[in-house]
């Protein structure tokens, strides 16, 4: 079985071969990029299965890579973890809003960074591998929102609906299990996988976010008071 190939998109050299040194011991394929433009076109070239991301970089920051990757249909859904120094409040928002799979501040633990990278490919995984809910032609469908778990797609009666990373986690998480009840700290893990720094105060944020673009569909989604979150079913 082919290894998984990382890329690690990072100017600083001794963080550089720190964290490629800990995924090559885990297991993983390691590729290196120093700036934002080499990345994408690494990407483009070679498609990792995931990339270690830092903000700060010479040329293209990492915003606006994981921007341009974000708008690409052909790595919407390639897994992006952001290692930075940079903690404030406001950058880890920025970085989530543009489609971020997580978030990890310097200086960090080898050992969660490894930990972190294998939660946000399992869940890749279950989301490509996912059959619940999904008719023969691998759409979801319910009400009159239709989901394409493999085009990052949302059609709400015929209309396209853009929708961010997390938002179309949490719909399609929803959507899977029409009338279940999910607990916030459940949607977490299934979003984002274990540990990660979102709260639960986080979820309802995102959840009012998806119900507005989804208009008057997003009233399929229902709050269950003092647990979390259902999809009529």
């Amino acid at each position: 079985m082919a290894r998984e190939c990382i890329l690690i998109v990072e100017d600083d050299e001794n963080i550089q071969q720190l964290v490629g040194y800990n995924l090559a011991k885990a297991g993983f394929h390691v590729l290196y990029a120093e700036n934002g433009e080499q990345a994408l076109a690494i990407v483009k070239r070679e498609q990792p299965d995931l990339l270690v991301l830092d903000l700060m970089l010479p040329g293209l920051n990492g915003f606006e890579v994981c921007r341009i990757l974000r708008k690409e249909p052909q790595t919407r859904s390639l897994p992006i973890i952001m290692l930075t120094a940079k903690s404030e409040e406001n950058d880890v928002s920025a970085g989530l809003d543009l489609g971020a799979d997580d978030y990890i501040t310097k200086p960090f633990s080898p050992r969660i960074l490894v930990s972190r990278i294998k939660a946000a490919l399992r869940r890749r995984d279950e989301l490509s591998g996912e059959v619940g809910g999904e008719d023969s032609s691998g759409l979801i469908r319910v009400h009159d929102i239709v989901i394409d778990p493999k085009r990052y797609e949302v059609m709400v009666a015929g209309t396209p609906v853009a929708l961010t990373v997390t938002e179309f986690s949490i719909l399609d998480l929803l959507a899977r299990r029409p009338g279940w009840v999910f607990s916030r700290q459940q949607i977490i893990d299934g979003v984002r996988g274990y540990d990660y720094v979102i709260t639960p105060r986080a979820v309802d944020v995102q959840v009012f976010g998806l119900r507005r673009k989804l208009g008057a569909s997003g009233e399929c989604i229902e709050t269950v008071r003092g647990i979390g979150y259902r999809m009529k079913g």
